[in-house]
């Protein structure tokens, strides 16, 4: 692995900057009312769809009495839904409501057109630029080089 040079530290904050601030910007054209904890939850939820409170735990890395206390905020929001495992009692399924795959794609949607409308304002070359960067920062964050 070769060294890593001052301008990489350098690339890496800058990197790190922006990503942040695009994040945040991203999350104030979330829904109202709907934390950033909850969303991840749901999509999770989506991908998978259904989950027990276990591997939801597992994949929004935190820990079970904070998970409980986001999936009772969704269940009451009427986006997911809790439903006991026929075969063991202890275990507890969490799936997508309607409402709640509808509230996904909205929040998806809203982000989107303020990321499109951001675009436009690029020419060719910075947009084929970031098609190439969109690739790497998958991966990046796909654990692949």
């Amino acid at each position: 692995m070769p060294a890593i040079a001052p301008s990489d530290t350098v690339l890496a904050s800058r990197l790190r900057l922006a990503v942040t601030r695009l994040a945040r910007k991203l999350r104030k054209e979330a829904e109202p009312g709907i934390t950033p904890t909850m969303l991840a939850a749901l999509s999770s939820v989506e991908q998978a769809e259904r989950l027990t409170m276990r591997d939801l735990c597992a994949a929004e890395q935190v820990q079970p009495p904070t998970m409980t206390r986001v999936v009772a905020a969704m269940v009451e929001a009427g986006l997911v839904a809790r439903e006991p495992d026929p075969e063991d009692g202890r275990v507890v399924w969490v799936r997508l409501t309607p409402q709640g795959r509808k509230l996904l794609a909205r929040s998806r949607r809203r982000k989107e057109a303020y990321l499109v409308e951001e675009l436009r304002g690029l020419g060719p070359r910075e947009l084929d630029v970031l098609e190439e960067a969109a690739g790497i920062l998958e991966r990046l964050t796909e654990g692949r080089r």
